[in-house]
């Protein structure tokens, strides 16, 4: 049986969000049902990955052309100046629960929840 995992990255610190990246695509590859949430500070990350000059931009691209990202976190996206760059880049945003992402949703469904 395959693990579902649902990883939320919240940090906004490179590294911390280059490992959440790295461990979804490994999860992926190992036929995990993973997904990534963009969260918190993070999401300022996904409109500098799309600007090319990030160390984390390939695994970012890997990570979105794997369809990894499930959500980004609508509130902390619009908070981080990143909103107009999710919906360029035609991400999911999510705001069910007073504009940000539920953890009980993906419980719910069987997810493991990690955070990063």
């Amino acid at each position: 049986m395959t693990g579902k995992v649902a990883v939320f990255a919240f940090n906004g610190e490179e590294m911390c969000f280059i490992h959440a990246l790295m461990n979804a695509l490994d999860m992926k590859e190992k036929g995990y049902d993973v997904k990534l949430i963009i969260e918190g500070s993070a999401t300022r990350l996904i409109k500098e990955a799309e600007a090319g000059k990030k160390p984390f931009t390939n695994l970012y691209t890997r990570a979105k052309k794997a369809g990894l990202i499930d959500c980004v976190c609508r509130a902390c996206s619009a908070k981080m100046e990143s909103l107009e760059s999710a919906k360029q880049q035609e991400l999911p945003l999510c705001d069910e629960m007073s504009g940000h992402p539920s953890m009980a949703r993906y419980m719910d469904d069987g997810y493991e929840i990690i955070v990063v």
